[in-house]
């Protein structure tokens, strides 16, 4: 490699770098959008382009990189947290609470966990049990909201009959 070539293939590896920290989005429905841990330019991006609500599924001990709630806040957004820290807090229960939030929003909602794995199991139970999708296609909604280790604990709690 030419030495008068290492400037840019410095830029180059930090205009990746940027690019790789945010998160991938998904747009399951038109008033709702699904990531992982939006970065703070990308909580800016969401409210500027009519966001009104971020809800928060991701545990207090996990780590944003920022304060993300100071951040919400400052942009006017209404932030709401709903801690579920795993495969044992999808549940029908945390579903129907989560419908309830995102009923509640006038506007454009960003629905974010960690990497939208949550998310996503969450929306599948909603569309299954509120919605009366079959499984299969509750869980290829979920997927298109970011769902995917957690796919066969969806599948267990909608084969499981409700009481």
């Amino acid at each position: 490699m030419h030495i008068h070539r290492l400037p840019l293939l410095l830029t180059l590896m930090l205009c990746v770098s940027a690019f790789a920290a945010d998160t991938p989005l998904h747009q399951p429905r038109p008033d709702l959008i699904t990531a992982g841990q939006p970065s703070a330019q990308q909580l800016r991006e969401a409210a500027a382009t009519g966001v009104t609500t971020v809800i928060d599924l991701r545990g207090p001990e996990e780590d944003r990189g920022y304060d993300e709630a100071a951040l919400a806040a400052q942009l006017g957004l209404r932030y709401v947290r709903l801690p579920i820290s795993g495969a044992t807090d999808i549940t029908e229960a945390n579903a129907r609470t989560l419908d309830r939030l995102l009923k509640q929003g006038d506007g454009k909602t960003l629905l974010h966990c960690a990497s939208a794995n949550r998310a996503g199991a969450l929306l599948a139970l909603i569309e299954a049990r509120t919605h009366g999708a079959s499984i299969d296609d509750a869980l290829q909604r979920g997927r298109a909201a970011g769902l995917t280790s957690l796919a066969p604990v969806v599948r267990t709690t909608l084969e499981t009959p409700t009481p």
